[in-house]
């Protein structure tokens, strides 16, 4: 037995030896059939009779296996080609040159390695040769030319670069999926706050974004107008119900800086406030400043509202369109290339054509002269026909140009009209005026965005803006005519640069120059007069900022200054230094506080015009500051601030002290002897801003309370300080909002206390009689109050899916749906029989809209 074992294993090894002798044999063999690839270059040209020409270091180290089986020349030379990348070029019928091919076309696809999905936008670089791209909608990419030593950085943010070898994907073959890491990090806290409805945020710098991609919903809103959207804020109202009459702050319209892509607006509304001149759907993004502004912003004593359009290359393909009981409108995004792409957005009312019942209220509100009493509280009873032809459009687009990974340029552009022709008949008298009204506004801007280094950006603005009022009134004579113009041109250079100088600390630096035109003319034929006075303002404001984040954002604040130097036309100069300050900083779990601080001016602001001018609808004209009948306007404000979150309750607190000073009275819509007398003062606004919401997965709920003190100071008026015209002590909001699937309801309640006017002395002393025409005596300035406002608005919004890539949305909201009759204004004037005639201005009544959008 154990002989027949051994047997068996020296059999084994013998076997064994055998194959790997056989094995060695044919290595053998194999190595000897195998020499350089230049000596077997040199038996060709022995046995072709030709003659190679080549560089020896693009052969050297290379050897080949003699392919018996290729007898061809054309053959033998392509098997090369392949093996070595050694291309050959015949020169002649003897003579062939041999070199080197090092570069190859490669393709890939960029994709995330959790769940595969297409990673759209990422730059694919080839290092060491300043060549790059992005991948395309499919995350695709293709380079051509490629040198097959290098290598290629692929990087997106959120993702771990990655490196590969240009030969690494050619042995994978065809174009191979290239799959990025996502990058995870223990972040910072960052401290936003999300309220009212999506898209609502309050920034940790105090600022309200709005992203009107994402907006939900809002009492009496279907279409996230965005002037009318700010209105919902804690401190943002418009007491005549117009967007292009908000008050921030008991602040007056022309206080607000409107900003759209860095362009400063001088007309925001159509229909003469009833609606904003601005089209959501290409607004991608709307931040409100009503403290704390960040040096980077001049004008503007009572806030900033800057809207800014998207500033990407679209991908594909997006736009949309729709219609309301007012207007329609269309918007698109198209990508030309993958550098360039186009916005732009239409949109044109239908009320000279179509008479909707929303139309018929807007006309109501904005052309009325109001009921008319006499001081006997006797109505007056004439008849009045009305006729109007009244339209509007804007139109507004963009081109963005990516110059490579680091540069950015685009043009912007946009245009805003108002034309009306609206006749009055009084029937009694037989007497007809007419008004014609024409508003423009032109803008146009560019902007280039660098980013030089991972730590230092800049960006660069440029912009000319034209506004153009025409006004003109035939009195009922048919014989006395009234010409206004007001034309105000623009035009600015602001760079500011970025730096930052470790992970929690930047500096921000920046020039801005602006020089504003503006002019009014005024023209009467009966009595012959003729008026027009032309001003011109320059502005140079460098300004610096510094911020700070300490380590899981527990502190972060910003300290800047900006410095105005001023000039008009050389008739003044002035040297105005602008601090800012904004603090925020965490006191305990969940409650954080914030101070803000600014000292802010501005040289432009609006006059005031007489309620009966043009029929009381279009009464504000741009001025400039003088330094002597209007100086430059200058304010200070200070606040605090405590913001608390937990469990989708979200309470926030903010008690703010502004003063305001160089306002005249003809900037302020004095309706008594005031009006005339353009006495400089000031105003002083104490008050405390409250908010609380409650969220949950399908609804919020909301209440807000402002109060209110704002006085008037002027030295020459007796007395020296009463109520300022924008006193509303108390205002009460609550509202709700629900989803259910595809459907959204809203509804909300306004409250507020009336707004302060003045009336005339009681009885036969109200009308002076010494003067011809005769005056009316008016008690204490605003020494009385209008009845208390109350409006009720709801609305809903239901969602359609129409097909994969197309949506649509049926909107329908109710403004005022009890229907109650709120009073705007009052004020009172001397008729043609020489009474007091008062004149009510009334809200919208109960005023119902309807929407239709699709979106692709």
């Amino acid at each position: 037995m154990l002989g027949t074992h051994l047997n068996k294993n020296i059999g084994r090894v013998l076997v064994f030896l055998f194959f790997m002798g056989s094995f060695c044999i044919q290595s053998q063999e194999k190595q000897e059939s195998s020499v350089s690839l230049i000596s077997y270059i040199k038996t060709l040209e022995d046995r072709f009779d030709i003659k190679f020409s080549y560089l020896n270091e693009d052969l050297e180290g290379y050897a080949i296996q003699i392919p018996e089986n290729l007898n061809s020349l054309s053959d033998i030379l392509q098997y090369i080609q392949d093996k070595f990348r050694i291309v050959p070029e015949k020169l002649n019928d003897r003579y062939y040159a041999l070199s080197k091919n090092n570069r190859v076309n490669l393709c890939g696809v960029v994709l995330d390695n959790f769940a595969e999905n297409t990673v759209i936008g990422a730059t694919v670089e080839v290092m060491g040769f300043n060549i790059a791209i992005i991948t395309d909608s499919d995350g695709s990419f293709r380079l051509e030319n490629v040198s097959r030593d290098a290598s290629l950085r692929i990087r997106y943010l959120g993702y771990d670069t990655k490196y590969i070898s240009v030969e690494a994907l050619i042995h994978q073959g065809g174009c191979p999926k290239i799959l990025l890491a996502p990058r995870y990090e223990e972040l910072d806290e960052v401290f936003v706050y999300k309220y009212l409805t999506s898209g609502i945020i309050k920034e940790s710098d105090a600022s309200i974004s709005l992203n009107t991609a994402e907006f939900g919903i809002l009492p009496g809103l279907i279409e996230p107008d965005i002037l009318q959207t700010v209105q919902a804020l804690p401190g943002i109202k418009s007491i005549d119900e117009t967007v292009s009459d908000i008050n921030v702050r008991g602040g007056t319209n022309d206080q607000n800086l409107v900003l759209w892509n860095g362009i400063k607006m001088y007309q925001s509304g159509h229909f003469f406030g009833l609606i904003s001149a601005f089209n959501p759907y290409q607004t991608d993004k709307v931040t409100v400043y009503k403290n704390g502004t960040p040096a980077i912003f001049g004008d503007g004593v009572s806030s900033v509202i800057q809207m800014e359009t998207g500033n990407t290359v679209p991908k594909t393909f997006k736009g949309g369109g729709g219609f309301n009981l007012i207007s329609g409108d269309v918007y698109a995004e198209i990508p030309v290339t993958q550098k360039l792409g186009v916005q732009f957005a239409a949109r044109r009312s239908a009320t000279d054509f179509l008479s909707t019942p929303t139309y018929k209220q807007f006309i109501n509100r904005a052309f009325q002269d109001s009921e008319i009493t006499l001081q006997n509280n006797n109505t007056v009873e004439d008849e009045f026909i009305r006729d109007e032809d009244f339209f509007f459009y804007d139109f507004s687009g963009k081109i963005i140009y990516d110059l490579n990974p680091n540069h950015k340029i685009s043009l912007s552009a946009i245009h805003i009209k108002n034309n009306l022709k609206f006749e009055e008949t009084n029937v009694s008298l037989n007497e007809t005026k007419i008004s014609l009204l024409k508003q423009d506004n032109i803008s146009v801007g560019g902007q280039l965005t660098s980013s030089w280094t991972e730590r230092f950006s800049s960006h660069l603005n440029i912009y000319y803006s034209k506004y153009n009022l025409d006004a003109e009134n035939i009195f009922a004579n048919q014989v006395q005519l009234l010409f206004q113009n007001n034309e105000v041109t623009e035009n600015a250079l602001k760079l500011d640069t970025r730096y930052l100088i470790t992970d929690g600390w930047s500096w921000t630096n920046g020039y801005q120059y602006i020089e504003t035109g503006i002019t009014n003319a005024t023209v009467i034929n009966q009595p012959n007069f003729n008026s027009e006075i032309k001003g011109v303002i320059r502005t140079h404001a460098p300004y610096s900022e510094l911020n700070y984040s300490s380590p899981g954002n527990k502190f972060m604040g910003g300290l800047g200054a900006r410095v105005n130097f001023i000039e008009n036309l050389n008739t003044f100069q002035k040297v105005i230094v602008e601090p800012r300050l904004n603090l925020n900083f965490k006191l305990a779990n969940y409650l954080r506080a914030e101070v803000l601080g600014e000292f802010k001016s501005q040289t432009t602001n609006q006059i005031i015009d007489l309620e009966q001018n043009f029929l009381g609808i279009e009464k504000r004209r741009w001025i400039l500051s003088n330094d002597s009948s209007l100086p430059v306007t200058t304010s200070k404000q200070g606040s605090i601030g405590f913001n608390y979150e937990k469990n989708n309750l979200y309470i926030g607190v903010e008690g703010f002290y502004k003063h305001v000073d160089g306002i005249s009275t003809s900037t302020q819509g004095f309706q008594n002897p005031n009006q005339f007398a353009g006495e400089i003062g000031s105003y002083d606004v104490k008050g405390v801003e409250l908010l609380i919401n409650k969220k949950g997965d399908n609804y919020s709920t909301w209440f807000t309370y402002a109060y209110n003190k704002n006085d008037y100071t002027f030295d020459s008026i007796t007395p020296p300080t009463f109520p300022n015209n924008l006193d509303i002590r108390h205002t009460i909001t609550f509202a709700s909002t629900y989803t259910y699937k595809d459907l959204k309801l809203s509804i909300g309640l306004n409250y507020r206390t009336g707004k302060p006017f003045t009336e005339p002395v009681e009885g036969d002393e109200g009308l002076d009689d010494d003067f011809v025409p005769p005056r009316i005596n008016f008690q204490s300035p605003n020494n009385s109050r209008l009845p208390d406002y109350f409006r009720a608005d709801a609305s809903a919004i239901y969602h359609i899916q129409l097909a994969r890539n197309i949506k649509a949305n049926a909107g329908l909201s109710i403004l005022n749906f009890t229907n109650r009759r709120n009073t705007l204004n009052e004020y009172y004037r001397v008729n043609e029989e020489d009474e007091i005639e008062t004149i009510e201005n009334f809200s919208l009544g109960i005023t119902p809209n309807i929407s239709f959008r699709v979106s692709f």
